[in-house]
């Protein structure tokens, strides 16, 4: 089975895709999460993790549309204090979402950069030989760390 054009993600009410859903503009994917800029390095990793929130909208097909991204703090300002005020700006940006409902999404792979952090749902490929082909691909949502693997039914890995 290869990777379909777009990947299933179930909405779990209590878990890591409780914000996702679909809106009268189509689909959503929205999270507090923590992003890392790309080739970070150094042991003062708390300035270095920045909470945000982000909110992906999708056409109804599930072709990326656009995305809000807004930094709210490092570790080191304070983890608690961030992630509260993503939490606060996500809820606004959810509730101005008209028609809004939480349910499983179908959306296609994308990548974004913001501020030197990776955003999207990217395809991935394992060097290593696997018994079965489909094994070696899989799509990683970033910077959240889910990955969806066959045979594409939704769940994911953290």
């Amino acid at each position: 089975m290869g990777v379909p054009d777009v990947i299933p993600i179930r909405h779990e009410p209590d878990y890591r895709t409780r914000t996702i859903g679909r809106w009268q503009g189509g689909q959503f994917f929205a999270s507090v999460t923590a992003a890392f800029p790309e080739g970070w390095s150094g042991d003062d990793w708390q300035s270095q993790k920045r909470w945000c929130a982000v909110l992906h909208h999708f056409e109804g097909a599930g072709r990326h549309l656009d995305s809000r991204i807004r930094f709210t703090g490092t570790t080191a300002d304070g983890e608690g204090k961030a992630i509260a005020a993503a939490r606060r700006l996500l809820a606004e940006w959810l509730d101005a979402l008209p028609e809004r409902q939480y349910q499983d999404i179908a959306i296609a792979p994308f990548a974004i950069r913001f501020e030197g952090a990776l955003f999207g749902l990217v395809l991935e490929e394992d060097e290593e030989e696997h018994e079965e082909e489909a094994d070696r691909v899989w799509a990683e949502f970033y910077p959240d760390g889910l990955g969806f693997y066959a045979p594409w039914d939704g769940e994911y890995d953290t």
